[in-house]
């Protein structure tokens, strides 16, 4: 395998807005918003010893030597057009907030394949399209949300969604697959909860929430079948806000139908795939803190403390086919936290300290050693100085920033998937695993200037 040193992905945007807000009184006022996105670019790749028949190419026939693979240049494009309607109307008074309204978005992607070089070009002109695709997707939601107070120390929330959506694709895909899907969800996302100001520094909570969300074109590539996730959170938290002390606190269970997870594999472009799990729940406990130890030196921790688990799942994939029952979600950290140090010793000058830790986990949903990950902790050091201005500039801020001070060699991702191997020994079947390393950076540096005008 040859390096190329032009396997770039360059894709472009251009975004034009008009947003329109008018305020008729102290109760009403209406929100307008349209955008339009165009976007279009490719991923270029240097493949070696391709078949012909991937490409359309013909038999070539030198004497008495038939050729049929030759090495490519090729580029997968994506060329796509997004339009978003977005209107809102909103009624405010001393005890009811209350917003209504509608969003709707059209999306057209074209995906093709071009060869733009090739050792035996055959039969083909240059840019002669290999694979060619197309996509639509259409969003329609409507929505109504409220905040009402109920006393001076008690409110209601509420929200509630209607959503459709509609994926239509035709044509080859890259993989030169027939990929033809036409799928419409319909989704209700209710969400309601209640606030309770203790006092003027404390504040506590609940809700209940329900979520859908579909699949993406990468989802349906690796699976036609993919199915709608489903989401119920509980939350529960606790806000405290003092002079030298705030604290948020919350509690969360999340339960899930179909769940669309990381199997830890990636597709031939280096995408992540997803599949459904069945039913699961996620337990977890977060806490934030920001302390002001003296004026001038305050302290920033929080942790994450998690339980992810799955009830059922059976998964069906083209490597393999596996079903686990109360299993971990081995592919979710337990353990995250980290704190941040803040020293100002003047207005203008800033030193602060950021220290991570990432526990034990793996890329794939199975404790193999070979998909784990270990636990890291790094440190970054952070310095910025403003310099106030009177002419042209309000201020210039020079920042510096060292990344892994300490030098720290860590893995925080990478793929992994198991597939079964029927082939090597006649009448066996041996379950092979395929694996794969994101090693981090170790240190390195950054500086920069901000101009604020």
């Amino acid at each position: 395998m040859q390096f190329y040193n032009n396997e770039v992905d360059n894709y472009k945007q251009d975004h034009y807005q008009l947003h329109w807000n008018e305020k008729y009184n102290n109760n009403w006022s209406t929100n307008l918003g349209l955008n339009y996105t165009y976007g279009r670019g490719y991923f270029e790749q240097y493949k070696e010893d391709e078949d012909f028949i991937t490409y359309g190419f013909d038999d070539i026939t030198i004497g008495t030597e038939t050729i049929n693979t030759t090495d490519v240049i090729r580029r997968r494009w994506l060329d796509n057009d997004f339009y978003v309607l977005n209107a809102n109307v909103n009624y405010k008074d001393a005890v009811l907030n209350l917003t209504t309204g509608l969003s709707y978005s059209t999306y057209h992607g074209d995906h093709f394949g071009e060869v733009i070089w090739a050792r035996y070009a055959s039969n083909s002109d240059i840019r002669d399209r290999y694979y060619e695709g197309d996509g639509d997707k259409y969003d329609f939601s409507v929505f109504a949300k409220a905040t009402y107070q109920l006393t001076e120390k008690l409110s209601l929330f509420g929200d509630l969604q209607l959503r459709s959506v509609n994926y239509d694709t035709s044509g080859i895909g890259s993989d030169l697959v027939l990929f033809e899907i036409d799928k419409t969800y319909n989704f209700f996302n209710p969400k309601a909860g209640l606030s309770y100001n203790l006092n003027d520094q404390n504040n506590f909570y609940f809700s209940y929430a329900r979520a859908n969300r579909e699949g993406s074109r990468s989802d349906f590539e690796s699976n036609p079948n993919i199915k709608p996730e489903q989401l119920n959170d509980l939350e529960l938290g606790w806000r405290h806000k003092g002079n030298a002390l705030t604290i948020n606190v919350n509690a969360y269970y999340m339960l899930y139908n179909e769940q669309l997870v990381l199997t830890g594999a990636i597709d031939d472009v280096g995408a992540p795939i997803r599949d459904n799990s069945g039913e699961s729940s996620r337990l977890g406990l977060e806490l934030e803190a920001a302390i002001q130890v003296t004026n001038t030196f305050s302290i920033q921790p929080n942790i994450t403390l998690s339980s992810n688990k799955n009830n059922e799942t059976i998964t069906s994939e083209r490597w393999c086919s596996s079903q686990f029952r109360k299993n971990k979600y081995f592919i979710f950290a337990e353990v995250v936290a980290s704190n941040a140090p803040v020293f100002k010793p003047k207005e203008n000058v800033q030193l602060s300290f950021l220290s991570k830790y990432v526990g034990e986990q793996f890329m794939g949903n199975t404790d193999s050693d070979a998909s784990k990950l270990q636990s890291y902790f790094v440190n970054d050091f952070n310095i910025t100085y403003e310099i106030k201005m009177t002419k042209i500039f309000k201020s210039i801020l020079l920042s510096g920033l060292v990344n892994n001070i300490f030098d720290e060699e860590y893995i925080s991702n990478g793929y992994y998937y198991p597939y079964d191997d029927d082939f090597s020994v006649p009448g066996t079947i041996t379950t092979i695993e395929g694996v794969g390393y994101y090693p981090q950076a170790t240190i390195n540096f950054l500086v920069g200037a901000t101009l604020k005008f």
